[in-house]
């Protein structure tokens, strides 16, 4: 029979198992047990004077009622005492001493007022009792745990030999993971980490062998198989130096799970898997406020447009997990949309989650789709984001980037919206295409509106994000697998890079963090060559770069930099209570600034030709340079050379 939702079926504890029973009986034993001990001991004997052997007899039941209701109450009986911890110890230490003075209270002054005793239960007795009640209770379970937890015996020693790199409490995790379970066909056989007071000490029965550099030095003694990277917070440089000591060894590398995927719960610990590019350009987990993002979510109507993208839908993932009321997701292709609703009713099935398919550039069709829904607070991803196609497709890039935040914008004006954030690029500083100067533009009308209205309006710049949808990594791989040549455009263009748990993550904290008109910054960590990226991706994929896969320079494409911005001059960038995220707050907009957008927009709407909408953006965005070429460009690289390391800076979308 089906339960109610919230019913008892799922909110009660279970019934005690068999197990717990057996402990149970147990303890009920080792209880009494103890008291007859505490009075041996008291009288040095087993011989006790008459009245108090009475007095036990009829203590005995009331002292283990009393006992095992405790022990009941505190959660003994619900614990898998096989995975217990500190935490199940001192729960069982404070159950132990609530019992013993319930004990002391009931033989020392209850029972003798009540005349139930001929002679009342000595303070000693009581004591005593207490510390070997302790051990009575404590010893089974810690049989238990031991035994449960204790290595495998490999009867065959074989399967593949293992060093973990890291010697903390990832290593630990590993370590365990692998010596319990043997199916596993990986044997741990020692620790490598920099730390040198590490060097030499035992963990988990396996010796820290020495620094991370030393792993050749112990390949052939210890017939080590691959490296396991247990190191989930490690920056990049860190991985990327694991990886080439392993590839130098002649051992395969993987890593365990990053925070973001153990969090949430998506993978286990023991979750081994090839090392990945991401891998290598990380950085140290970006934290956001959760309390306050919660706040600004927890049981409001949200809406995310542009739902169905590598942006949207992570940033829906994570939005749907805070508890909104009602989350819309809105997008222009129904394909997409169907799969990110699917997943999102599944996994939360509290949330309701509304389909919409629209157009943003519809304005009044927006605006009637989303008057019945109100949405509190607006995350606007939906946009072209792809340089070489929007240069020869002007009026979409247009229509898509402006008129569509422009519609959005005003329907969250005319619904009473909250909040409002606008996902933008790096490419909208200095725009040398006309994607970038259609994303400048588009924040120009949020920081308008925004500060025409009083409104919490607000924009994020983002860099190149791994793994979204036309990114560089995708079309490298595809490349390598067909066999080369990967295509890279110059030897020196450089782009920062962030994850897109990373993207999501700036989002939600911009959010919080603004109160209308500004624009927010993720600090990326150092730039990355895009031919370096390709070399990592070719030797990831277990091919030699020059042997197996070479690597052509096709030239800088129309409207793209050497190396991306994230400020413009005018732009005061400022630090906020997040010390990953930089606000930078625009100059007042020149007057007449929402007449010549709506200028642009009417000019694009009636099918005004390329070059007429590049002069109109030209006039919204004075630094927009369509001419910016190759040339131009490497001579500007070589005049002020590439960001230093730290810096801040931007790549594509």
């Amino acid at each position: 029979m089906a339960s109610l939702p919230g019913g008892p079926t799922n909110a009660q504890p279970r019934r005690p198992t068999v197990r717990s029973r057996h402990i149970a009986v147990s303890d009920l034993v080792g209880c009494a047990a103890a008291l007859f001990l505490a009075y041996s001991i008291r009288f040095e004997s087993f011989q006790w004077p008459s009245a108090h052997v009475e007095t036990f007899w009829r203590f005995l039941p009331i002292a283990l009622a009393t006992k095992a209701g405790v022990f009941y109450s505190s959660g003994l009986y619900r614990r898998l005492w096989r995975h217990a911890g500190v935490s199940d110890l001192r729960r069982l230490g404070a159950a132990v001493a609530v019992a013993a003075a319930a004990v002391l209270v009931l033989g020392v002054w209850v029972l003798p007022a009540l005349a139930l005793v001929g002679v009342r239960l000595p303070v000693s007795v009581a004591a005593l009792d207490a510390a070997l009640t302790l051990a009575a209770v404590a010893l089974p379970r810690t049989v238990i745990r031991y035994w449960t937890k204790r290595p495998a015996r490999r009867s065959d020693p074989g399967g593949r030999r293992a060093v973990i790199a890291g010697a903390g409490s990832a290593g630990e995790l590993i370590a365990k993971e692998l010596q319990a379970n043997p199916a596993l066909g990986i044997t741990p056989v020692g620790f490598l980490d920099d730390d040198p007071s590490k060097h030499g000490q035992v963990m988990c029965g396996l010796q820290v062998l020495g620094p991370l550099g030393s792993l050749g030095d112990h390949r052939a003694r210890l017939q080590v198989d691959e490296l396991i990277i247990a190191m989930p917070s490690a920056p990049g440089t860190v991985v990327r130096e694991a990886f080439r000591t392993a590839r130098a060894a002649g051992v395969e590398v993987r890593t365990m799970p990053g925070l973001a995927e153990l969090l949430t719960g998506r993978v286990r610990v023991s979750t081994l898997r090839p090392i990945q590019i991401d891998d290598l350009l990380r950085r140290a987990p970006v934290r956001i406020d959760l309390d306050r993002v919660q706040e600004m979510i927890d049981g409001r109507t949200v809406l995310v447009t542009g739902a169905g993208g590598s942006i949207g839908s992570e940033l829906s993932r994570q939005l749907a997990a805070l508890g909104p009321a009602r989350l819309i997701v809105l997008g222009h292709g129904e394909n997409s949309i169907f799969n990110i609703t699917a997943e999102l009713t599944e996994l939360h099935p509290a949330v309701e989650v509304v389909p919409v398919i629209a157009d943003v550039r519809d304005r009044d069709g927006l605006l009637r789709r989303l008057e019945p829904l109100n949405p509190a607070v607006i995350f606007h991803a939906a946009a072209h984001k792809h340089v070489p196609l929007m240069e020869i497709n002007v009026a979409e890039s247009v229509t898509n980037n402006v008129i569509g935040t422009a519609a959005v914008v005003h329907a969250g004006l005319e619904l009473g919206s909250e909040r409002l954030v606008l996902v933008s690029t790096d490419k909208a500083v200095r725009p040398t295409n006309v994607m970038g100067a259609t994303k400048r533009v588009a924040e120009q009308v949020v920081q308008a509106l925004a500060e025409r209205h009083d409104r919490n309006f607000i924009a994020v710049r983002f860099g190149n994000v791994l793994g979204s949808r036309g990114s560089v990594v995708p079309v490298f791989l595809r490349q390598i697998a067909m066999g080369g040549p990967v295509t890279v455009t110059h030897p020196e263009m450089r782009r920062y890079f962030m994850t897109i748990p990373e993207s999501v993550q700036l989002v939600q904290q911009a959010a919080v963090l603004g109160k209308g008109g500004e624009v927010f910054v993720l600090d990326m960590g150092d730039p990355v060559r895009i031919v370096d990226l390709a070399a990592d991706l070719i030797r990831l994929s277990g091919l030699e770069m020059g042997r197996d896969i070479e690597i052509h320079f096709s030239g800088v494409r129309p409207g793209e930099k050497l190396y991306e911005e994230l400020f413009f001059g005018r732009e005061f960038a400022e630090p906020t209570s997040h010390p990953k995220v930089l606000r930078a707050k625009h100059a007042e907009l020149p007057a007449g600034t929402m007449t010549a957008i709506d200028d642009l927009v009417e000019r694009a709407a009636k099918g005004a030709g390329d070059e007429e909408l590049r002069e109109r953006l030209r006039h919204l965005v004075p630094d927009y340079c369509p001419e910016n070429s190759a040339h131009n460009l490497t001579t500007r690289a070589a005049r002020v050379g590439p960001p230093a390391p730290g810096e801040m800076g931007g790549a594509a979308n």
